[in-house]
């Protein structure tokens, strides 16, 4: 049976994901706006870093409304990114709340459990998903070890 410990683990896993897939379309909407204001060919330090600070500000929920202006391709993957941002808002804005007193029992902590599973896999296949457009399979790559130690950039 899970230990509320296993609970906490789980929600951090869930709310890493959360955060991967944020960066991820964080990442793209930069790319995006940089490349419909010409700023690789042009640069300009300052209206790059004001776009930067403009993306950055944004929730998951704004990106994903940003993204219409800006990036096409994720409109096919507009199911997938609902239902994960419907979730990553559920995880951190009442999952605790809907299950409150679950927490003090192995009965509770389990089907906890079972819906933090279904959150972190909801919000991973979003990630998976935004990241194949970009042509990385994340599966593929999941069994090569990082380095060990931190290297110079």
């Amino acid at each position: 049976m899970p230990t509320l410990d296993d609970v906490y683990q789980k929600f951090g896993e869930a709310a890493e994901a959360a955060q991967l897939l944020e960066t991820e379309l964080g990442t793209m909407l930069l790319a995006a706006r940089c490349l419909d204001e010409g700023l690789l060919k042009n640069t300009n330090p300052a209206r790059a870093g004001d776009i930067l600070g403009s993306v950055n500000r944004q929730t998951l929920g704004q990106l994903l409304k940003s993204r219409n202006n800006h990036t096409q391709p994720l409109d096919a993957l507009d199911d997938v990114l609902s239902k994960a941002l419907k979730e990553r808002n559920r995880l951190f804005h009442s999952f605790y709340r809907e299950h409150n007193f679950r927490r003090n029992s192995e009965e509770g902590r389990a089907l906890m459990m079972q819906d933090l599973e279904l959150i972190h896999s909801t919000v991973l296949d979003a990630y998976k998903a935004v990241l194949a457009l970009n042509g990385v399979d994340l599966d593929s790559v999941a069994g090569i070890k990082p380095p060990t130690r931190h290297l110079p950039i």
